[in-house]
């Protein structure tokens, strides 16, 4: 069980192996699997190119999984984020063949048309009402007609300028969308850890009628939660384009299962009971170094979508655990913040 702070904060971690156990067990079960692996594929598995084979595959699965977290906090779903990179990245690529953009420009148009499609999903969660999960299906699927019918089913094949490119290529060794996904992991982290505008978003997750008593916006955070997490999803299929070098509207889809797997199985570790960017990305190191293995031990191509389909289950059930162990914490815990303090952090709470 967590301690309690003088100040109110719950510690990250007691001391107890318990807690150390729920905080650090994804970590320790990552560093196990790299271990097991290395020792029985010592030739092929604990090597450079693996390694980077890894990093550059997932990272756009690990891209599109901070995208779900961020309207995770809230308690919402976004499942559009594979229908909407398969659109951003036809239209990054697109623009560039058939209507002759400048790279940049319609890379900003990318990202651009995905902070539009986060403003749909959140328009559609608050006003209209819909519930996240079918709001961000039937939007997502809205997306990728859009995709298919932009590139009439076909690939987007033709040069452009090799300045694109540079987007997702190697920098000393290291491929740079995998630094894109530590730089925005660690910008994720100081939001929700540190700012006021995260800590709010954890607070309509948890509970929106105190959010509402407080003076907290539901409406106005949920939909900049979509939005934000719409225009990481246009990051990443620019990104997606300058790796692939051709647009097609099919290959998104495929990443929609890991990405929800690892924001979900995220949940679970660092910060348990809350999703959590260094989570998510631990996740889906641990999905991709197991199944890399397993693959590398003979398993079948369908290994991937029987592990990632089980780890999901597995990762909503631990994740609705540690949602429940932090609640019974702060309950046994009874910390209440005192009047005063709480009457001065609403006054001093941005409008």
């Amino acid at each position: 069980m967590s301690d309690v702070s003088a100040r109110g904060k719950t510690k990250l971690v007691d001391g107890s192996p318990m807690q150390i156990v729920s905080v650090f067990g994804l970590p320790i079960l990552l560093v196990l699997v790299v271990v097991g692996f290395s020792l029985a594929l010592p030739d092929t598995y604990p090597t450079m190119l693996n390694l980077r084979a890894i990093i550059s595959d997932k990272s756009i699965v690990a891209l599109l999984a901070l995208a779900a977290t961020i309207p995770m906090a809230t308690n919402n779903w976004d499942l559009s984020v594979g229908f909407g990179v398969a659109l951003t990245h036809v239209v990054a690529f697109g623009l560039q063949v058939e209507q002759g953009f400048p790279w940049w420009l319609a890379s900003l148009l990318a990202i651009a048309l995905g902070a539009c499609h986060g403003a749909i999903n959140g328009l559609l969660v608050t006003r209209a009402k819909i519930h996240s999960f079918i709001a961000t299906l039937g939007s997502g699927t809205v997306a990728l007609g859009l995709a298919q019918w932009y590139t009439d089913g076909k690939q987007i094949v033709g040069s452009v300028d090799p300045a694109f490119y540079l987007i997702a290529k190697m920098w000393a060794g290291i491929p740079l969308p995998a630094i894109y996904v530590l730089l925005l992991m660690a910008l994720l982290w100081i939001v929700f850890e540190y700012l006021p505008i995260g800590r709010n978003l954890y607070v309509i997750g948890s509970n929106p009628k105190t959010a509402e008593l407080v003076g907290i916006s539901e409406t106005r955070h949920v939909v900049l939660a979509y939005v934000a997490s719409g225009a990481l999803v246009g990051f990443a299929g620019v990104v997606l384009a300058s790796r692939l070098h051709v647009g097609q509207s099919s290959v998104g889809v495929d990443f929609m299962l890991p990405a929800f797997t690892a924001a979900m199985l995220g949940a679970t570790t660092i910060r348990p009971g809350r999703v959590n960017a260094p989570g998510t990305v631990i996740a889906v190191l641990l999905l991709a170094a197991t199944v890399s293995g397993l693959q590398q031990l003979g398993a079948k191509f369908y290994v991937e979508a029987l592990f990632n389909g089980t780890m999901l289950l597995l990762a909503v059930g631990l994740a609705h655990y540690a949602t429940r162990r932090r609640e019974a914490a702060v309950a046994r815990a009874g910390w209440r913040r005192p009047p005063a303090e709480a009457a001065k952090a609403k006054a001093e709470r941005p409008a």
